[in-house]
């Protein structure tokens, strides 16, 4: 087995354009100046935890298992949010509607950020990636209803294949802090491979 090809790190640099927070008991979220984080998150949000319960997503375990919660933080990026929209036939989807919780602006392809991924923010906080976040036909309702077409099953689960590798990346707090509008990232790729198959 011949050893795979490893791609050096990297560094890329953002700006954060838009921060928001649910605090009520949906995922939907509304605009804030700033992001106050401790290791659960952001303390109230809905996606706020050390831990979380299995769902869906981790068919691996029974439901309702505890586990180390990797979903705190949604980061999205408006081109992609366009991008899925023009795939929907819709003007626009905002952040807010899918449950995002920082807009990040200067790296192309967000969602395609890797695994471990460090985002080091202007004012001191740190935030590890974990992986891809999945659309689903949850967050297409979401968005039906904010267009004024709620019920409209279509246009909810076209949003799965139309912001598919869009939707943007889940992360969790690795060093707490305050994240304000306009902060500039300095954004740290891990090296990367393909394991072999075989």
């Amino acid at each position: 087995m011949s050893f795979p090809e490893i791609v050096p790190s990297r560094k890329l640099s953002a700006t954060v354009k838009g921060l928001f927070s649910a605090l009520g008991k949906e995922f939907v979220t509304g605009p804030v100046e700033e992001l106050t984080l401790t290791y659960e998150g952001i303390p109230g949000d809905v996606h706020a935890g050390i831990t979380r319960k299995s769902g869906g997503r981790e068919p691996w375990y029974p439901r309702g298992t505890e586990m180390r919660n990797e979903r705190q933080l949604t980061l999205l990026s408006r081109a992609e949010l366009a991008e899925a929209a023009a795939n929907m036939g819709v003007d626009r989807i905002e952040p807010e509607w899918i449950g995002g919780n920082i807009v990040l602006d200067g790296i192309p392809m967000l969602s395609m950020l890797p695994a471990a991924t460090l985002l080091f923010f202007e004012g001191g906080v740190t935030l590890k990636v974990d992986f891809q976040n999945g659309p689903c036909r949850i967050a297409g309702a979401s968005i039906a209803r904010h267009l004024g077409r709620e019920g409209d099953v279509g246009l909810a689960l076209s949003f799965v294949p139309a912001a598919k590798r869009r939707r943007g990346l889940l992360a969790w707090v690795e060093k707490p802090g305050t994240i304000r509008s306009g902060e500039s990232v300095r954004v740290q790729l891990p090296e990367q491979w393909i394991y072999p198959a075989g």
